[in-house]
């Protein structure tokens, strides 16, 4: 009796969204096998593209269950990239990033909807500068299996998403800089170890 009980408990909790489902299993994202890219308007010419080069982050993940997923990525802003100094300092200063008071930027996945068997969104709170939005990926589900190397768990997605900068308070040169940035996303999660 006291088996069943805490079992239905459990199974109310978890579709309640209250705790880590059961069935999920945690990965580590793998910052040597996955990136962060985002594309901006610069004068109507061309696009600039940046990349973050520090992140780390978690997810929890069953290709049967889906919606009990989770997700929690942090990107350092110091570690934004758009291939020219003078730019990156910009960028890093209070009208942009405002790197020195907020050094994060945060996802936090809140919704999981299975769109096709290979495709869904992930609905969660992005934090850029100390403003919170919701915010919608678009993702692709690559593949699960045995990485042939190391023997490793891995699964991968890739993942697009437009936000506008000016939502976050970053309103510097608009109308010559894109407001609209377009963020392309490919993450490889390895199974956490302990």
């Amino acid at each position: 009796m006291k088996y069943r009980l805490a079992a239905l408990l459990l199974s109310m909790a978890s579709l309640a969204g209250t705790v880590s489902p059961a069935w999920a299993t945690k990965f580590d994202i793998d910052p040597v096998h996955s990136g962060i890219a985002f594309y901006i308007d610069h004068l109507g010419f061309s696009k600039v593209i940046g990349v973050a080069q520090e992140f780390s982050g978690a997810f929890e993940f069953d290709a049967t269950k889906p919606e009990g997923s989770s997700l929690d990525v942090k990107v350092a802003v110091g570690s934004i990239s758009t291939n020219n100094k003078q730019r990156d300092g910009d960028i890093q200063g209070a009208d942009w990033f405002n790197a020195t008071e907020f050094p994060e930027i945060t996802f936090v996945g809140k919704e999981f909807k299975k769109t096709s068997d290979t495709t869904g969104q992930i609905i969660g709170d992005l934090t850029i500068a100390g403003v919170t939005k919701s915010a919608a990926l678009d993702v692709k589900f690559n593949k699960e299996g045995q990485n042939p190397w190391d023997k490793s768990h891995v699964v991968g997605f890739s993942a697009t998403t437009k936000v506008k900068r000016s939502d976050f308070g970053m309103k510097a040169a608009l109308g010559m800089i894109g407001d609209e940035v377009e963020l392309v996303i490919q993450v490889e999660g390895r199974e956490h170890q302990g």
